[in-house]
């Protein structure tokens, strides 16, 4: 019989587990401590709890962080590192430091279902969704983890199409009980699928982070084919009926193609579209990814781009790229470990998707 996973369980469920085994109810605000205030590993760190509770908790529980397997480091500083999820593969983390702020992305899917064309995750199938614990363990097995500053779930996999443990991570990432973070420290980064989107906007208070990548539908779909089912406009129009004038920051992703989506007939599109938003567009660089033609626009044209925009009222900003030369940039998270092990290598090899 296999052992509960302690890292990733809520408050209550930390209760229920404690009632069950009889142990007192104050144990699961200690059990809690020790999970996520100390981050220890073991259950026998936890040495509040008396010997006996302690090992009638190991019969039927453990802790379940696990160190990265591998680590690779751009020139720039960026650290990528490669997580073993059980039996359904591999996925990345990427950490990224810039002078007072450490940022790190965080994958919620081994795999993606959304297969965008310009996205190398996509490209590697779905493999299936990370259970809360294994989303937090990216967080509290990081060897920088007392420098980060903010999490963004940006990294593997749509977020959304795992709504459930994402939003479990995020309570227990903002709850007193758990790390007590300000949910401005959080940023979901999703394509728009609109049932998990609302429950996101109606359950947290996190950043959004919408991936638009063209405000033409037919152009967006051939992009991005999720736009079938969610399209964009329908998404804004949902989003209208929320208040992004406060705390909570609204952006929109706009990956610059060359000839694709990178003249002024496409800035006026997304003015028309976004029209009395309150929200910010950030521009972001291409990384060419192998069996994909298309090709990033130039620096001078997305600084054309961003200035129209911001000059027409909409704040506009290029995301700058970090990690490009270890495959941890926009777009290039996917796991050629897991297709190396698929394909009965041996060779030791990194993932290749993330986001900046």
């Amino acid at each position: 019989m296999s052992k509960q996973t302690l890292l990733g369980a809520t408050l209550v469920e930390l209760q229920r587990l404690v009632q069950r085994l009889g142990m007192p109810a104050f144990s699961a605000k200690q059990i809690a401590s020790w999970l996520y205030d100390k981050q220890v590993t073991t259950i026998d760190e936890m040495t509040n709890l008396s010997l006996k509770h302690r090992n009638l908790l190991s019969e039927v529980a453990e802790v379940g962080a696990e160190a990265p397997i591998e680590r690779m480091q751009s020139a720039d500083g960026t650290v990528k590192y490669l997580y073993r999820i059980d039996n359904l593969g591999f996925v990345e983390a990427v950490f990224i430091p810039d002078e007072e702020r450490g940022t790190l992305c965080v994958s919620s899917q081994v795999g993606c279902k959304m297969n965008c064309r310009f996205c190398m995750t996509g490209k590697q199938g779905f493999h299936g969704n990370l259970t809360a614990g294994q989303i937090l363990n990216q967080i509290q097995s990081l060897p920088e983890c007392d420098r980060l500053t903010n999490v963004v779930f940006m990294g593997m996999g749509e977020p959304l199409d795992n709504v459930d443990e994402v939003l479990k991570a995020m309570e227990i990432m903002t709850a007193s009980y758990g790390y007590g973070w300000s949910p401005k420290r959080i940023t979901l980064s999703t394509s728009g699928l609109r049932k998990g989107l609302r429950r996101f906007l109606e359950e947290s208070d996190c950043h959004l982070a919408i991936s638009l990548h063209s405000p033409v539908h037919q152009q967006r779909i051939d992009l991005m084919p999720a736009e079938k089912a969610f399209p964009i406009a329908e998404i804004v129009e949902l989003l209208r009926g929320y208040d992004f004038s406060k705390q909570r920051r609204l952006s929109f992703e706009y990956i610059v193609f060359k000839g694709v989506n990178d003249s002024l007939l496409y800035a006026k599109e997304l003015l028309k579209l976004l029209r009395g938003v309150d929200c910010r567009v950030n521009l972001i660089r291409f990384h060419a990814i192998p069996n994909v033609t298309l090709e990033g626009a130039d620096m001078e044209t997305m600084i054309h781009l961003r200035d129209y925009l911001t000059t027409h009222g909409l704040f506009t900003t290029i995301r700058a790229s970090r990690g490009e030369d270890i495959l941890a940039a926009c777009g290039m998270l996917s796991t050629a470990k897991q297709d190396a092990d698929e394909a009965g290598k041996t060779t030791p090899q990194t993932s290749e998707v993330a986001k900046d």
